[in-house]
């Protein structure tokens, strides 16, 4: 059986890295983009008018409150009625960008939150401008309190990504049940396809946590 599965394995093993390649790419790019959006929602519930911040919140909490298979069928079937052209690939990227935003969103607003008044009027003091001293003086700080909460939430976006087979995305998942369709070997695919996914998530675990050390204040 394991002659077998080795040989199963050889045969598939293209199908099975351009899986892999398809999943570290829409993870990737969702977890880039919903960070960069994600700060600017943590900044607009922190510093935001009232509207403003009206807005964002029920942006965040609808957003948080949906299923992310929702998300990923409105992205995808939702687009198409309003004439977006959005492929697959597309859609399943912007469905996780706009999750993965809902959440470090609220980690920024956190991060900001717990950090002293007293910084942002002495920089006021001092002259700085808001985007100076939100890059000198906040976000430095609030970086390293975001890092351990953000990693979890980009390990999140690796698994979220599974559900882009129902869009039809070949990613690592979807590819492996086409394997399965052809030799049936469930069980084993399915572990490896398993060990895949701790061993992507377990490198982003460790790429948060060498930034946390190189972002850490000395003792």
């Amino acid at each position: 059986m394991s002659h077998t599965f080795l040989e199963q394995l050889w045969i598939a093993r293209y199908v099975i890295m351009n899986g892999i390649g398809v999943t570290v790419s829409i993870s990737l790019l969702a977890i880039l983009a919903g960070s960069i959006l994600g700060v600017f929602v943590g900044l607009a519930l922190v510093y935001g008018g009232v509207v403003l911040r009206l807005v964002v919140r029920a942006y965040t909490d609808i957003i948080r409150g949906t299923p992310v298979l929702v998300l990923v069928l409105a992205s995808y079937y939702v687009s198409a009625a309003v004439g977006l052209d959005l492929g697959p690939f597309s859609a399943g990227v912007l469905a996780l960008a706009i999750f993965c935003s809902s959440h470090v969103g609220e980690i920024v607003r956190g991060a900001l939150q717990a950090i002293p008044k007293g910084q942002t009027e002495a920089a006021k003091a001092i002259g700085l401008t808001f985007t100076q001293t939100f890059t000198s003086v906040l976000w430095p700080q609030a970086m390293r309190q975001c890092l351990p909460a953000w990693v979890n939430t980009a390990a999140e976006m690796v698994k979220a990504s599974t559900l882009l087979s129902v869009i039809g995305v070949a990613e690592l998942l979807l590819r492996t049940q086409e394997i399965i369709s052809r030799n049936f070997m469930s069980l084993q695919f399915y572990f490896l396809a398993g060990g895949l996914y701790f061993i992507i998530n377990y490198g982003i675990e460790h790429f948060g946590k060498y930034v946390e050390r190189k972002t850490a204040l000395p003792s």
